[in-house]
């Protein structure tokens, strides 16, 4: 338990630590790079080493519990029908307040080009409706 709060900490001050020294020290141009190499390298280092920590050693008993459980194949196959449609629907949301936009104002210079930037409304759109046609293929499966 020791390992993994410490673990959480080093993480968390991965994060903070570039930023404090992005915003108190020299204002040049190249301090963006530094603060950004740091971060990258800090969080990386510290997610290698807390998989190399926290995820080596014996996996039978796991293994065990988990074949032993269909609850536990049920709820993951509930949470990827639910991360399926919620992203789908995000993913369609930003598509379709940019392309929305821009064909209404293709729209209001030009009223003959309706029928086209409709389709491509609609096109937006259909990334959330596959979205929902593969979550109910999932929850067809349990």
């Amino acid at each position: 338990m020791l390992v993994k709060i410490t673990l959480f900490i080093a993480l968390v001050l991965s994060i903070v630590v570039p930023f404090i020294a992005f915003f108190a020290g020299e204002k040049n141009r190249g301090r963006y790079k530094k603060a950004l190499i740091g971060n990258v390298v800090a969080f990386f280092g510290i997610i290698v080493l807390a998989e190399i920590v926290l995820f080596t050693g014996d996996v039978s008993a796991a293994e065990q519990t988990l074949t032993e459980s269909p609850a536990f194949a049920t709820g993951l196959g509930y949470l990827a029908a639910a991360l399926v449609t919620g992203m789908s629907c995000i993913g369609g949301g930003i598509a379709v307040a940019s392309a929305a936009s821009s064909a209404l104002g293709a729209i209001s210079e030009d009223s003959s080009i309706f029928g086209k930037s409709l389709v491509f409304v609609g096109l937006a759109e259909g990334v959330a409706l596959y979205g929902l046609i593969i979550s109910f293929m999932i929850l067809g499966r349990l």
